[in-house]
């Protein structure tokens, strides 16, 4: 594979890099001109399927930021279609399906993803940003059960995930069969993107948040184990995300995986504090992406000067760029990041 800068994998792997790398969730559309030009004739999932097309929204922050990682411009539901399950994405609402999940017998009529043959456009677009197109790691990237879980069986976006925790805590044999039956599917999509020769995997549990540590360890944690460990021994770092999961991050420092992603609820310095032994992704409110640079610079400065205290720190958001931030902001925050504490 055709990787130029390994900065951004040496400091997942824990070692010495000669600056911080920096990549950005979302930073592949939303904010970009061009992307928004592209979506007034496409669709997401129409981007998605072809290669050329997806590859280029892919690249688009690398150039334009100078970034040291790109992510495949995808979504997380992208492999659902995959088992039988009909989801399309709302404009300003999200993902949809109208055939949410109620019973046991929904689960047992999910069927078993065949990437080669249900998504090869996805393979074929990494194929050709690692074999060509770019000079930084590609991150592939897969929805964690849970959050998977809470689009079937809410149908969409929740705010309080009412029918999924109903079902976790009123079927717990029901619950582990759609926990199994993806975290089967995660394990199946993560390997596809590997061989396809993507060189990092982010785990985005993004609602995970909504349960206690305790319902966590019992309901989540032996699930995530399974597709971890399922994972390792691959050379491709594992990074775990989600959003208000602070109280879950000691859990998480027992996964089998490389590097832990924060959001702005929790300082790198607490994590460190309570024992995180991992490498440490985040962490800054992308809401300060829309203030004043003389705002954003002290915000930046103190997650900097924290994550720096150690080796094995990637800047980045603690979720993803907003629509509303300016390309240049991105630019200029990039460049800060690379020339701090940048070491001769």
């Amino acid at each position: 594979m055709r990787v130029l800068n390994d900065t951004f994998l040496k400091a997942c792997k824990g070692e010495e890099t000669s600056y911080v790398p920096v990549w950005y969730m979302r930073q592949a559309g939303r904010s970009q001109p061009e992307y928004r030009k592209l979506k007034e004739k496409y669709s997401l999932f129409e981007i998605t399927h072809q290669p050329e097309l997806c590859a280029y929204v892919t690249r688009l922050p690398v150039e334009q930021y100078g970034v040291d990682a790109a992510i495949l411009y995808k979504d997380i539901m992208t492999p659902l279609s995959g088992i039988g399950v009909n989801v399309r994405i709302e404009p300003k609402i999200g993902p949809i399906i109208d055939d949410p999940i109620r019973s046991k017998k929904d689960v047992e009529k999910l069927g078993t993803l065949h990437p080669k043959e249900q998504i090869p456009y996805v393979l074929e677009t990494i194929r050709l940003l690692t074999k060509e197109q770019l000079s930084v790691p590609l991150i592939g990237f897969a929805g964690a059960p849970f959050t998977l879980a809470s689009y079937l069986i809410e149908g969409g976006p929740s705010k309080n995930y009412t029918k999924t925790k109903a079902l976790m805590y009123g079927d717990r044999e029901t619950w582990f069969l759609l926990m199994d039956k993806l975290a089967d599917l995660t394990i199946t999509y993560v390997k596809a993107q590997i061989e396809a020769g993507v060189q990092a995997i982010q785990i985005f549990d993004s609602w995970v948040g909504a349960l206690n540590s305790d319902d966590y360890t019992d309901y989540i944690q032996p699930i995530m184990e399974r597709i971890f460990l399922s994972l390792t021994g691959r050379n491709v770092p594992l990074i775990l995300f989600g959003v208000g999961a602070s109280h879950l991050i000691e859990r998480w420092n027992e996964l089998p995986i490389d590097v832990i992603g924060l959001d702005w609820r929790m300082s790198i310095k607490q994590a460190r504090s309570i024992g995180v032994n991992k490498a440490i992704q985040g962490n800054l409110d992308p809401s300060l992406l829309l203030a004043r640079w003389d705002v954003i610079e002290p915000r930046v400065k103190e997650i900097l000067d924290q994550g720096t205290e150690r080796d094995g720190f990637i800047f980045n958001l603690g979720h993803g760029v907003f629509p509303e931030v300016q390309p240049e902001t991105l630019r200029r925050l990039t460049e800060y990041v690379h020339s701090y504490k940048k070491k001769i």
